[in-house]
């Protein structure tokens, strides 16, 4: 018996004190108001719909993104996005120095330039989520199985782009929130489109003033 309750105890204190430790956190948080500027780091995962030159080429790959949000008045926002998508070519090819046709493209690498306006839902609460439409600049360069780099062609070049996207700030110690997006882009080039979804997770920190 005596055994019995002094593991009943040491489970009570476990207990209080992940009790407590979960409100000092929760009570560490900072959310973000009007005027701050948040910087986010994201890594993700992305495809290329097989529809359009580029994506009949080019599937699936890691990315990387770097965004800065700016928080408004009435949950709106604000923000500026760069992103690297490296593309895997669909269909691989061996390069032989003696068969010019035998260069064919290996990789994709797409960079995203552009503006974004973010609608905000629960800017009050520790999760945060937002709707997003964005304009920008497309670069694409494709790498040869060869090595060379192809800077214009029917998979390279420069086009625009335009975005909608969905995702979820979840907010765990001072300004600093787990930033959670899915984004479909449009990339239009020599007059088609190209389709593209990704996702990504990485940490957000809003700049305080």
């Amino acid at each position: 018996m005596r055994r019995g309750r002094v593991w009943s105890t040491l489970l009570a204190l476990v207990v209080t004190a992940s009790s407590a430790g979960a409100a000092r956190a929760a009570s560490n948080v900072e959310l973000p108001r009007a005027g701050q500027v948040g910087i986010s780091l994201q890594g993700g995962y992305g495809t290329m719909l097989e529809s359009g030159v580029v994506g009949e080429t080019f599937g699936s790959g890691p990315s990387y993104a770097i965004r800065l949000r700016y928080r408004m008045r009435y949950e709106r926002g604000i923000g500026l996005s760069f992103e690297n998508h490296s593309l895997d070519a669909r269909q691989t090819f061996a390069w032989n120095p003696a068969q010019p046709e035998s260069v064919n493209a290996d990789k994709l690498s797409l960079i995203l330039s552009g503006f974004e306006v973010y609608q905000l839902f629960g800017t009050r609460t520790k999760t945060t989520k937002l709707l997003s439409l964005g304009l920008g600049l497309a670069q694409m360069r494709s790498e040869m199985n060869s090595g060379e780099t192809e800077l214009d062609g029917p998979t390279s070049g420069d086009g625009i782009y335009l975005s909608a996207g969905a995702g979820i700030e979840r907010f765990f110690y001072r300004s600093f929130a787990w930033d959670l997006s899915m984004h479909y882009f449009a990339i239009f080039k020599d007059g088609n489109a190209n389709h593209d979804v990704q996702a990504a997770l990485g940490v957000i920190f809003y700049a305080g003033y």
